[in-house]
């Protein structure tokens, strides 16, 4: 009933690289992902009413009623997911990539649609750094599952078909309402790859890492600045260094005077 929070499996799925199309290239984005996801849906069994679907732009966010197995979802419908879109992805140059965020909660329904904290959750896991440099590092994938702590104790560590708790990897996130654990699981891996630290943005805020040349450098940029080439001045090597926290610095040449934090 509308105003009334009722539990619920939520299922955030987002599109990986959606910002990099164009105008011409998002309609057929949001066909196939459509069309991947529904067949998904029905090939495990779960259809309206027990399914509650609302449209996000470049991805679905999906409502299960409490009497659907969420074992059902981790297993079936995740299977069947990567199964389409390798099918769907076969010979195209810009494959479908999906990330999908889940967690089971409380969730309120109005004339708008449907929202809540576990919602909220759900969204961060599918749009957070590491499920998306996962992906990225996942070469040939086309799906990452990002599940909520409570999701992976209450139902992927008890097993079940088509789910194996071998196959999620455990990561601490940083969302905007601070920082969580997940568990993330690649399709027909063993485990997902382990991202490079660089390649795992903290925050939501930033843009979708998923195509595109890194930085190369600047504070967010794969590469830190450099400090200024040293001074030759004959019988000595003149450097100016500017360094924060603890560490050594050797720069070669000979040391005349070192002064820290005196008079000159």
């Amino acid at each position: 009933m509308e105003g009334e929070a009722a539990y619920g499996f939520i299922v955030n799925v987002d599109a990986q690289g959606s910002g990099l199309l164009s105008d011409t290239e998002k309609p057929e984005m949001r066909r196939r992902l459509y069309d991947v996801t529904g067949t998904a849906f029905e090939q495990a069994g779960i259809r309206p009413p027990r399914l509650y679907q609302e449209d996000r732009g470049d991805g679905i966010l999906g409502v299960l009623a409490p009497d659907v197995p969420p074992v059902r979802v981790l297993g079936e419908w995740v299977e069947h997911l990567h199964q389409n879109l390798r099918e769907s992805n076969r010979h195209l140059r810009k494959p479908l990539r999906l990330r999908v965020g889940l967690h089971i909660g409380r969730v309120t329904a109005d004339a708008h649609g449907r929202s809540g904290r576990a919602v909220d959750l759900a969204c961060r896991l599918a749009d957070c750094g590491v499920a998306k440099a996962i992906l990225k590092a996942a070469d040939g994938a086309p799906l990452v599952v990002a599940a909520s702590d409570r999701v992976h104790e209450d139902f992927i560590l008890p097993g079940g078909r088509w789910v194996d708790p071998q196959h999620y990897r455990r990561h601490d996130v940083d969302l905007k309402e601070g920082r969580t654990t997940a568990w993330f699981m690649v399709p027909g891996r063993s485990q997902p790859p382990e991202p490079p630290e660089e390649q795992r943005p903290d925050s939501t805020d930033g843009p979708d890492d998923s195509g595109g040349p890194e930085d190369s450098g600047g504070p967010s940029g794969g590469n830190p600045p450099q400090p200024p080439a040293p001074t030759d001045t004959g019988d000595r090597v003149v450097q100016t260094v500017t360094q924060t926290g603890p560490g050594k610095i050797v720069v070669g040449g000979t040391i005349d005077t070192i002064n820290i934090g005196g008079d000159q």
